[in-house]
């Protein structure tokens, strides 16, 4: 499984993060189709972290519009690493909601067991996880998105 960073790159003393700027060094960010490095990949953790939300339907749905606006403002800038980092925040959005839609407390396990999932435990999370899976799914749709991605990959490699 590919990390989503290019070659060693150590951890900020005080946190997860990585100790690289990726907006200065975009080579080194490698993109992953998951959520990893959501909390680590800098500047963007921190301009996009305090936006995200799942606490409620009002809340969820202006932290989504957001992370879409941001997202806009990194693609207007041509920046698909600040991009990418963003549709990671809405898909985690979309998958901390539907596990909380899901499972009492959020809790797939217990005891180390899985739980079965209670369709729908959460109407709320459920309605908040739409939320979020909307503006992710427009921005896996966004023609930007792809060309970027694709530029990234010829110019850094996808190793």
């Amino acid at each position: 499984m590919n990390d989503v960073v290019r070659g060693d790159v150590g951890e900020v003393d005080d946190g997860p993060e990585y100790d690289v700027n990726f907006r200065d060094e975009p080579g080194r960010y490698r993109h992953t189709p998951d959520e990893r490095g959501v909390f680590k990949i800098e500047p963007y953790q921190s301009e996009l972290l305090p936006l995200w939300a799942i606490t409620d339907l009002g809340a969820a749905t202006e932290a989504a519009d957001a992370i879409c606006d941001r997202y806009r403002e990194y693609r207007d800038a041509g920046d698909f690493v600040g991009m990418d980092v963003a549709r990671k925040y809405l898909q985690m959005g979309w998958t901390r909601a539907m596990r909380y839609a899901k499972y009492p407390g959020g809790r797939k396990y217990e005891d180390g067991e899985e739980r079965e999932p209670q369709e729908w435990y959460d109407q709320e999370k459920r309605d908040v996880a739409l939320a979020y899976r909307g503006s992710l799914d427009a921005v896996r749709e966004d023609d930007a998105y792809e060309r970027l991605k694709a530029a990234h990959h010829e110019r850094y490699g996808e190793e």
